[in-house]
């Protein structure tokens, strides 16, 4: 495991109710209602949230691949995440799709970018063969 030699950033949450409490963050800029996935009740759930995080990372990490290449992203660049919840034999598990666009780049050098992006991007490293994950280039 690699240890971290700086911390650049910590997310602090404080929850409550689990899949059906509250989860707040110790800036007051995040303030959800959670629920259980696939309900009618108000909030979201922690999939949602890991999706978005792992999203917005990602874009991230694309940008810095484009940088490398004296690129810009596309204006409209964007990852559309899903994250499963599912079961094997009573057990329960996570999977992603990550399905990205990148309007007007090469398919060649969006694919070369994805692929770097999931090389660097922390949420990528940390469900690097712990979930099965796919990417698209949409």
């Amino acid at each position: 495991m690699t240890k971290i030699e700086k911390v650049l950033y910590t997310g602090k949450t404080h929850t409550t109710g689990g899949r059906d409490g509250l989860a707040r963050s110790d800036d007051a800029q995040l303030d959800v209602k959670l629920s259980p996935p696939g309900t009618a009740q108000p909030g979201t759930n922690p999939e949602q949230l890991f999706a978005a995080g792992w999203s917005a990372c990602f874009i991230g990490a694309m940008g810095l691949a484009a940088g490398k290449r004296k690129l810009r992203l596309p204006a409209d660049t964007a990852v559309d995440a899903e994250v499963d919840l599912g079961t094997t034999d009573g057990a329960y598990f996570l999977q992603a799709r990550l399905n990205v666009s990148l309007p007007g780049l090469d398919p060649e050098l969006a694919r070369a970018l994805i692929e770097e992006a999931h090389q660097t991007c922390p949420y990528s490293k940390a469900t690097r063969g712990n979930i099965a994950v796919e990417l698209t280039l949409a």
